[in-house]
């Protein structure tokens, strides 16, 4: 049997459809029409996987025979094809910033920096394949440590989910679950004005996790803060993930995170000891790799793209 890659799917379907269709569209079309069999570790939320790798390949692929057309929902459509009637708000996603093209999307709205968590989970979950928690200052008992110490966000990678289980059992035996840990700082922007503090802020939340983030919704597109964002970022390891409200499966890793295989077992048992989330949060994952069974309903909740943007509203 052929096998097919998510955006083989979508460009199969939208051939042979010859007609704009959702990401939600496509995969029920696949799946009446069989061709989801041929999509090979599409995960548990294919539809979610779907609609994010057609969103990265147009902004990171020039040579992407997609576009998007119109919202809510946000529908694709071929390049190449000709159509017998107009598509309306007919757009291609600019490509980064870092690669010197077109300006991103601007995130349109007034928001609160914790109206952006629900949106942190969903790229997290999608993206990285993490499990969040979200760490409130108000459960931490010592507040001299306050914001410097913890991060807003905290999330596990669970390699059994993907593994097979004869390949997870023998890793566990060796000592080694392949767990990892990530750290969110998140801000509602990011410019000259509080660059510094901001990542030494997740500089100094980080220092315990495998992979660490610096998360804005709106992050200056100028030529210079980029360049010097993308500095700091190589030197200290910290990733840069910016939120797109407005089109959460826009949403994008902007720098990635310098990963470390080691821990920081003072630093972590100290955010145990003063912060009663974070302490659930590590009871919580001890649990769940023991069981070998995820308690999804403990972590963050996942909302739908199409939720999100009501958020957002």
């Amino acid at each position: 049997m052929e096998k097919l890659s998510f955006l083989d799917l979508a460009k199969r379907l939208l051939t042979e459809q010859k007609r704009p269709l959702s990401s939600e569209e496509i995969w029920d079309l696949a799946r009446q029409l069989g061709y989801d069999a041929q999509v090979g570790s599409r995960g548990k939320t294919p539809v979610r996987t779907l609609g994010a790798r057609l969103y990265i390949d147009m902004r990171d692929n020039p040579a992407s025979p997609f576009i998007k057309t119109g919202s809510r929902p946000v529908r694709f459509f071929l390049k190449n094809m000709p159509v017998p009637f107009e598509l309306p708000l007919l757009q291609e996603l600019p490509l980064d910033a870092k690669k010197g093209a077109e300006k991103r999307p601007v995130a349109r709205g007034n928001f609160l920096e914790k109206d952006l968590y629900p949106l942190l989970s969903y790229f997290a979950s999608l993206h990285l394949r993490v499990y969040t928690r979200t760490i409130r200052l108000s459960r931490t008992d010592n507040k001299d440590y306050g914001e410097w110490f913890h991060p807003d966000m905290v999330g596990c990678y669970f390699p059994m989910e993907e593994w097979q289980t004869d390949v997870y059992e023998l890793n566990s035996t060796l000592g080694n679950t392949a767990v990892r840990f990530y750290s969110f700082e998140l801000k509602r922007e990011l410019n000259f004005a509080n660059l510094r503090e901001t990542f030494f802020q997740a500089v100094s939340n980080s220092s315990w996790a495998n992979e660490g983030y610096l998360v804005a919704a709106r992050i200056s597109d100028d030529e210079e803060f980029i360049s010097e964002l993308g500095r700091l970022s190589a030197t200290f390891g910290i990733g840069i993930i910016e939120l797109n409200p407005n089109e959460p499966d826009a949403s994008s890793i902007i720098f990635p995170a310098a990963r470390t295989e080691t821990l920081d077992w003072d630093v972590l048992n100290k955010m145990a000891t003063i912060n009663q989330d974070f302490h659930d949060f590590i009871k919580r994952v001890k649990t769940d790799i023991q069981s070998r069974e995820i308690r999804k309903e403990w972590y963050d909740q996942i909302f739908s793209s199409e939720e999100l943007q009501d958020l957002f509203r």
